[in-house]
């Protein structure tokens, strides 16, 4: 896994960002922006989905401690209902790199659309198996939001977010038909929506 691509490696400081939750019915999706010290290896480094939750636990804080500046911004659930989720997580996005200690270069986002800022930047496809910078803002996120999901639960805990994280998993599906949604189900997701429409 590299720090950059050789045709960045002209630039000082990099950033990586990366999301968390687009994927679940419930909670807010998060974004984490990290631009990694070349000087400080951090060994481990891959996309969050790969690692057990132990390790991203550990991980978590060794970025945090050795990065030169990173940052982690979320999208509510009404802005993903009211702009749809690929632009409420462009939105997260844009909030983590505005909150960073230091003002990136260059910018590195896993998948195949950048936000719209005055960075220069570029999207990776499973950019995570690439390149630190992103695979360590998958971490951040990933903990963060799993995190966010466990507090989630003790308000409402018959919809079990503490064990799927807001997946849409035969248990949730279960919960959410016998319940009905909760504040923090996104309403704009077909599974959640039929709920709602035959309530």
């Amino acid at each position: 896994m590299l720090y950059c691509e050789k045709s960045e490696s002209m630039y000082r400081l990099i950033a990586g960002v990366d999301e968390a939750g687009r994927g679940p019915l419930a909670g807010n999706v998060v974004a984490a922006a990290v631009i990694l010290d070349r000087k400080k290896e951090i060994n481990g480094l891959n996309d969050s989905k790969k690692l057990s939750a132990t390790t991203r636990e550990k991980l978590s804080k060794q970025i945090k401690q050795e990065a030169l500046s990173y940052a982690i911004a979320e999208a509510d659930v009404s802005e993903i209902d009211s702009l749809n989720i690929l632009q409420a997580t462009l939105l997260a996005m844009q909030r983590a790199v505005a909150a960073l200690q230091h003002e990136p270069d260059f910018i590195y986002i896993d998948g195949n659309r950048s936000p719209q800022w005055g960075f220069k930047s570029k999207a990776l496809v499973k950019g995570d198996q690439r390149i630190q910078s992103i695979a360590a803002a998958s971490i951040l996120a990933k903990v963060y939001r799993d995190q966010s999901l466990k507090e989630l639960h003790e308000k409402f805990p018959d919809y079990g977010f503490a064990k799927h994280k807001g997946y849409p998993t035969a248990e949730h599906l279960a919960a959410l038909r016998k319940l009905g949604p909760c504040p923090v189900h996104r309403r704009s997701y077909a599974p959640v929506r039929a709920v709602l429409d035959i309530k």
